[in-house]
């Protein structure tokens, strides 16, 4: 027994150590988290202490958050609260023919005890007393512009559909445009749903209507049915209660709806808008557009009580003289659009002629370069094979390569004597853009053939008979820009270096560099004099901070008082139809170069032509507009490629002079009908979104110069119909030749008289292809003009255009 209990053991302690869990060793996925940058979570907690402290700090952070919310939503009803707070504004717009909206507010009416006189058309307001509130309905006609207008200054949108008759293009177009502008809350009702019989069938009609409805608002849970005076009840008590969501762009000015229109009895006198503040303080400094009357400056802003407001509680009369709220201040706006000529800077035309007069004495401008003068040759010295080390005086006196080329101790070495040294340097093999050239291309014996070629000379009637027969595949403008972009074709008796002089030859798009001193003779007379916006992001967000500050609080009731309104004005002015004071931010009434992204319907079914007179709608304002479009995208020059067409379902990028609007607020764009239809005289064709404007942005027209290849010897090719005379080809010789089935090469020699070349290519050609040079143009936007004068004066008599030039486009003023 004890020697067996000597000989036992056992371990010293009963604490075991287990492998540690190796969460140093990430997984896959959390690997990936990491690179994508995503911060590990610190709020999940090990321990349960740890785990107990977690629940009080959510628990507290959802407390802030409720909180938060609750300050935001007694902010937003501030403006509704008190028996004299604003009213809520409602847009009743029918979108059938037999929907009548004064019937439809009637039934809301009645359904909360209220009976007043409701207009056929114009606005009403009504004191719902069960729930403290104001409600104001705008009932409108069938009416694409007056449904616009009145659902921009909204609060709630209110659609009416019949259960008898559907919704035509009409009533579609006003739910597209209203929707595409920007819309505050929306509810959507039917009116004459308990005149369907039997009763049976009318589930089956408001299920109808209501897939309809969600097809364009997939939200909407409700159609409210009218005929029930429940239903009337609870969306009553919906408008009351509920808080609008209100529109981005317009939540960042001040608006009113005007009640009263007061007109001097002189032509001296200030208009006087009345109307309830709403969105952002309203500042006596910022200009105000008012419906499409145009933009105008404030000369006083003053109080104007309600009824309720003008006899204290002992029922005794206050006092009704009208107290100034806001007048303007030396840093009021002033309502030039353009810069003032003296600040302008000053510019350099001496060096402007002295770049006109070099490119009339030379070939085309190749990037920002004038090669190749008539004594010089277009193509690269063929190198010679040199000892390493030699000098280039030494250099001169070996005239050729006489020696074996096995050693290692020679380099290749160009001939600088038959180089002017003025003249810069071709792009190097390899470059961007630029096919890589063969050693042996200049060899004047690889085509011994090919060199004793001479032009046959046809007489003229032949030549013009071939030409003909050639190009006999015209077909439509704009097919033939689809299948063939930016083809052009010479005319046999137009020189084309008078034709194409103000064009010029890029190595590549998005990377050369464009010479901007090029285009000063050619831009417009006051292109200098717009506004100039260097940091864009700066400059909003700036403006912005200004609009946050100051002016008349939102609800105040308030006389606006207008400076130097045309009387001719008052002879357009409808009661009847809603009319808009929006305020605008600073610097909003300055015009620039404007850049809209642009995407065209798919439903319509043609292409739009740059230049086509378009109408514009963009935040409160409408202009008419000739866009010149451009591809998107960022580039590392900033020059981008003209559009001639945009076809259908595409995107682009439309660019205008107009005054500026800070912000990314949508825009809808119209096309004038051709049935002239009082009720819809627009036809909605696009959307886009007002970009960052920018007067840097080269907008470049391409036209491609085509030929046909006449003989074909490997790589060295003889072309002819690209150009008719022997100096169209020296002018335009420096510039590169390419394939559309991906081959490049270079003009090597002009042949004959009638416009044949021979060219080097960097592979064989096949005899179909066919060969071309691109030439590039900058194109100046077009100015717009307001959408008052254009309707009054005729649409046609806008804007002139004068440039019948290929790719034309100078901004008329």
């Amino acid at each position: 027994m004890p020697s067996s209990l000597g000989s036992h053991s056992h371990r010293s302690t009963t604490k075991s150590s287990q492998k540690p869990f190796k969460s140093r060793k990430a997984t896959k996925g959390a690997l990936k988290e990491i690179q994508k940058g995503k911060v590990q979570d610190l709020s999940h907690r090990k321990s349960p202490h740890q785990q107990l402290m977690s629940k009080f700090d959510r628990r507290n952070q959802a407390r802030q958050k409720q909180q938060t919310k609750h300050k935001e939503h007694l902010r937003d009803n501030s403006v509704f609260a008190g028996r004299d707070g604003a009213a809520r504004i409602v847009a009743v717009i029918p979108l059938c023919e037999d929907v009548d909206t004064a019937a439809a507010v009637r039934l809301l009416n009645d359904s909360v005890d209220i009976d007043i006189e409701i207009p056929e058309q114009g606005s009403v307001q009504v004191d719902i007393d069960r729930f403290k509130q104001k409600v104001r309905y705008v009932g409108l006609k069938r009416d694409l512009i007056a449904c616009m207008d009145a659902a921009r200054v909204s609060d709630f949108v209110m659609f009416i559909l019949s259960p008898d008759q559907e919704v035509d293009e009409l009533g579609e177009l006003i739910i597209r445009s209203v929707e595409g502008q920007g819309m505050s809350t929306l509810v959507t009702a039917v009116v004459g749903l308990g005149k369907i019989e039997p009763p049976k069938k009318r589930a089956q009609v408001l299920s109808s209507l209501k897939s309809y409805v969600t097809h364009f608002h997939p939200d909407q849970e409700k159609l409210h049915n009218l005929d029930s005076r429940q239903e009337c009840a609870n969306l009553v008590r919906s408008l009351c209660t509920t808080t609008p969501k209100g529109i981005h762009w317009r939540d960042d000015r001040s608006w009113v709806l005007i009640d009263n229109v007061q007109w001097p009895e002189d032509l001296e006198g200030n208009v006087v808008l009345t109307g309830v503040v709403r969105g952002k303080g309203l500042k006596a400094d910022r200009l105000v557009q008012v419906g499409d009357w145009g933009d105008f400056q404030i000369e006083k802003i003053t109080a104007a009580p309600s009824d309720s407001k003008k006899r204290r509680p002992d029922g005794m009369a206050v006092d009704d003289s009208e107290k100034i709220l806001d007048t303007p201040t030396e840093d009021q706006d002033d309502t030039a659009e353009l810069a003032p000529e003296e600040v302008v800077m000053k510019d350099d035309m001496d060096g402007m002629d002295m770049s006109v007069t070099t490119a009339e004495k030379r070939g085309v401008l190749l990037d920002d370069h004038h090669y190749f003068s008539d004594d010089e040759t277009h193509l690269p010295a063929v190198p010679k094979r040199l000892p390493k080390g030699t000098s280039a005086y030494q250099a001169a006196w070996f005239l050729g390569d006489d020696f074996s080329d096995s050693g290692s101790d020679y380099e290749d070495v160009n001939d600088q004597n038959d180089v002017d040294m003025d003249t810069p340097a071709l792009p190097q093999d390899g470059a961007e853009g630029v096919a890589p050239r063969e050693p042996t291309e200049m060899a004047p014996s690889e085509y011994p053939q090919s060199e004793m070629f001479l032009d046959p000379n046809p007489d003229d009637e032949a030549e013009a008979e071939q030409l003909a027969a050639f190009r006999q595949r015209k077909g439509d403008e704009a097919e033939e820009d689809r299948e063939f972009p930016d083809e052009i074709e010479l005319h046999p008796h137009v020189l084309a270096r008078e034709r194409l002089a103000r064009y010029r030859g890029l190595k590549s798009l998005r990377t050369s560099h464009w010479e901007e001193d090029e285009d000063k003779a050619h831009e417009p007379e006051e292109w200098r004099r717009l506004l100039q916006v260097p940091n864009y992001k700066a400059a909003r967000s700036q403006v912005a901070r200004e609009a946050l500050v100051g002016g008349v609080a939102p609800g105040t009731r308030v006389h606006v008082y207008l400076r130097n309104v045309p009387a001719s004005i008052r002879s357009t002015y409808d009661p009847s139809r809603p009319l808009t004071l929006v305020s605008l931010l600073r610097h909003e009434r300055k015009r620039a170069v404007v850049n809209f992204n642009l995407t065209l319907s798919s439903d319509f079914p043609e292409p739009i032509k740059s230049k086509d007179e378009l109408v514009m709608q963009c935040g409160p304002r409408r202009f008419i507009i000739k866009p010149i479009f451009s591809e998107g995208g960022n580039t590392s020059n900033d020059v981008h490629k003209f559009d001639r067409f945009l076809h259908p379902g595409r995107s682009a990028i439309a660019t205008f002079v107009a005054p500026i609007t800070w912000g990314f607020v949508p825009a809808l764009f119209f096309k004038p009908t051709t049935d002239g239809n009082p009720q819809a005289p627009l036809n909605l064709i696009a959307t886009g979104t007002s970009l960052a404007p920018s007067s840097t942005r080269v907008v470049a027209k391409r036209i491609i110069v085509t030929g046909h290849p006449y003989k074909i010897h490997k790589k060295l090719v003889t072309i002819r119909y690209m150009f008719f005379n022997r100096e169209d080809v020296e002018w335009f010789k420096a510039l590169q030749l390419w394939t559309k089935r991906g081959r490049s090469g270079h003009i090597k020699e002009s042949l004959g008289t009638h416009g044949y070349f021979k060219a080097t290519f960097d592979g064989k050609i096949n005899p179909q292809d066919s060969v071309g040079v691109s030439l590039y143009k900058r194109v100046w936007p077009r100015i717009a003009e307001p959408w008052n004068s254009a309707h009054s004066h005729g649409a046609e008599d806008v804007v002139m255009d004068t440039d019948k030039d290929v790719g034309g486009g100078d901004m008329v003023l």
